[in-house]
């Protein structure tokens, strides 16, 4: 799924300086928005020139969509890590299904960054122009979840404890879209607290079993 840059490839010494320079460009994109941040500013954060910077990334748009590619491969190897696939393999297609939605919460808790980075990176999107093979490898981001929900929907339809009367891509894309706004909206902070005591976390896992209670089979 990674975006490849020719220019590092096969090269140790160039990948980590790509390396070096991918996050600084995200640190300086998850502090300031990414509209708001320039390839200079990124040159100078990185300690390379802008000639050199171009030459790993000829536009903006490659360096943001390597960004965030880059940051969700190393989420998505966590996610492997914390669950090895003997272990998936033992899981009811229900309980699969509470381990992918937990998955989102986890994002919230610790690693709140890609979720600020991922809106600005929708909003980014927006105003800016770009062919979608530019965007193809951070697009692709949607079908490796997709083929997750795929394993767990199968499981839950072989083994029954998924409501599966509900089509599958209906299914998927309510978890999907429900789950990864609530958590964007809390990382960003786009949310109305009405009283101080009000607690994140409490809402999402109440979202959670929401979303369980429709979706699995008692």
């Amino acid at each position: 799924m990674e975006q490849m840059n020719n220019y590092s490839e096969g090269k140790p010494w160039k990948k980590a300086k790509e390396q070096h320079i991918l996050d600084a460009a995200f640190r300086l994109f998850t502090e300031k928005g990414i509209e708001l941040v320039t390839m200079p500013e990124i040159a100078e954060a990185s300690g390379v020139g802008r000639a050199t910077l171009f030459r790993y990334f000829p536009s903006k748009l490659d360096l943001v969509v390597s960004v965030g590619t880059r940051k969700w491969e190393e989420y998505f190897k966590w996610y492997d890590a914390v669950m090895p696939k003997e272990k998936i393999a033992q899981l009811s297609g229900a309980e699969f299904l509470r381990f992918y939605l937990d998955a989102f919460l986890d994002l919230y808790h610790n690693h709140s960054e890609i979720l600020r980075f991922n809106y600005n990176f929708n909003y980014y999107l927006r105003y800016e122009t770009g062919t979608r093979d530019q965007r193809q490898s951070y697009l692709q981001i949607a079908d490796k979840l997709g083929a997750i929900f795929h394993k767990l929907y199968e499981r839950g339809k072989a083994d029954g404890t998924l409501n599966t009367d509900i089509p599958e891509i209906t299914m998927f894309s309510a978890t999907f879209h429900i789950m990864l706004a609530a958590v964007t909206r809390y990382a960003v902070g786009l949310v109305i607290v009405f009283e101080d005591e009000v607690e994140p976390e409490k809402e999402l896992m109440m979202l959670e079993e929401m979303l369980l209670a429709r979706f699995t089979k008692a």
